[in-house]
């Protein structure tokens, strides 16, 4: 009895403040409510500084024909040679068979323990193999670590086959993937890099899609940071063609390729202090050259530019009152993280400019843009990311107010 005695109570109780508080928000449905007035908020504290500008052709004394280094991130160059001659790129070619691997991977469309059969055709590659033969059935993952480790022909011929039916329709999707990338200087003729007439690229398409691996499946570091392995219960040994896996710190990829017209190619990736670079060697006279000139390239990026990072995904970065919503604030967060790549000494000189809506009115989205912040180094814009609200905010009718009491005060009572 007394329980029920008290269950009344807090319901006349409650009913009573509901309907009190939905009385003084009716009448006051002409109230101005407080917006924060700073549309523009600047400070020099983040980075103005020069531009990563290209470095000259003969600065770094390059052999190979052809160059080019880029900032992972942002795609940016920062060191260029003769990078849209188009050239045979050998076995790099492979980094565009194992996007279209990796993308079949994250549509379902293909399994890691998938079993993968060798054809005669696959079973036919020279130049680098494993040896397939045509009895036998290797997994995914096996034939991904051949192709990564050591180039294996005959498991790309065997994995283009088991994706698209046939080597062509497999090269098709490859020339089609490259137009979606802006790669202009590419056509592809086969899946594996073996030189053939017509089959060609540029140091600027090989960082292209270099780029597109890399951030789009950082799974394939996986693969590519092995430098000894084995396969068939250890009967296959396999050790990483790319020598910068062991000897060069913060190396996480990417691919070689060599041939008798092609000469020594490379895509070269590494990290250190949350800078990603990629550099790419083409042509260049002899294997060791292009290690010894993709650690060049690479010194010069990690030696004169840095990642500078001012706020992460989901950061506060202000706060707004809402006009005529069942909430009175939301916050304004991070879209993304917030980072540049500038010179090094030039953090200083960074501009930030933060914009935030003036005026807030309920209904808001989760996630709806509010405003932006940019970053300006000598007037020109780097980069921008969203602000966006950290919540949905409902527009103040007689039922969102009443559910929305409801709720603050059943929250209370439990």
């Amino acid at each position: 009895m007394l329980f029920k005695y008290i269950k009344k109570i807090t319901v006349i109780t409650l009913s009573l403040y509901m309907i009190s508080s939905i009385f003084i928000m009716s009448l006051a449905e002409n109230y101005e409510w407080t917006v924060i007035k700073n549309d523009t908020v600047e400070t020099n504290s983040l980075a103005e500084g020069e531009n990563a500008e290209n470095s000259s052709k003969d600065e770094l004394n390059l052999e190979c024909e052809s160059a080019i280094l880029i900032e992972q991130n942002s795609g940016q160059v920062l060191y260029e040679k003769n990078a849209h001659e188009q050239l045979r790129p050998a076995s790099v070619t492979k980094l565009m068979s194992l996007l279209l691997i990796f993308e079949a991977l994250e549509a379902g469309q293909i399994k890691l323990d998938d079993q993968v059969p060798c054809s005669e055709n696959a079973a036919s590659m020279g130049g680098s193999q494993i040896w397939l033969d045509t009895r036998e059935e290797l997994s995914v993952n096996e034939m991904l670590k051949a192709m990564c480790v050591v180039s294996a022909n005959d498991c790309t011929v065997a994995m283009a086959e088991y994706i698209a039916g046939s080597e062509g329709a497999f090269v098709e999707k490859m020339n089609q993937k490259a137009a979606e990338l802006g790669m202009k200087d590419t056509c592809f003729k086969n899946c594996h890099g073996i030189d053939e007439d017509g089959h060609v690229t540029s140091s600027y398409d090989i960082a292209l899609m270099s780029r597109e691996l890399l951030t789009k499946h950082p799974d394939i570091t996986n693969y590519t940071t092995v430098y000894m392995d084995s396969l068939r219960d250890g009967k296959s040994q396999l050790v990483n063609t790319n020598k910068l896996i062991r000897n060069y710190k913060g190396a996480t990829g990417l691919k070689t390729g060599s041939t008798s017209l092609a000469l020594f190619n490379l895509s070269a990736s590494a990290t250190r202090d949350n800078l990603s670079l990629i550099a790419v060697i083409m042509k260049a006279p002899t294997s060791a050259k292009r290690f010894e000139e993709a650690k060049k390239v690479l010194d010069y990026g990690f030696k004169n530019y840095e990642f500078k990072q001012f706020g992460a995904k989901g950061d506060i970065v202000g706060n707004l009152t809402v006009e005529k919503g069942v909430e009175k604030n939301i916050n304004a967060i991070l879209q993304d993280n917030c980072g540049v790549l500038i010179k090094k000494g030039t953090e200083n000189n960074v501009i930030q400019n933060m914009q935030l809506d003036s005026h807030i009115s309920a209904p808001i989205e989760n996630g709806q843009k509010i405003g932006s912040i940019t970053f300006r180094i000598d007037g020109k814009e780097i980069q921008t990311i969203s602000i966006v609200s950290d919540r949905e905010v409902k527009k103040e009718t007689f039922v969102n107010v009443a559910s929305y009491i409801y709720k603050k005060w059943f929250c209370l009572l439990r």
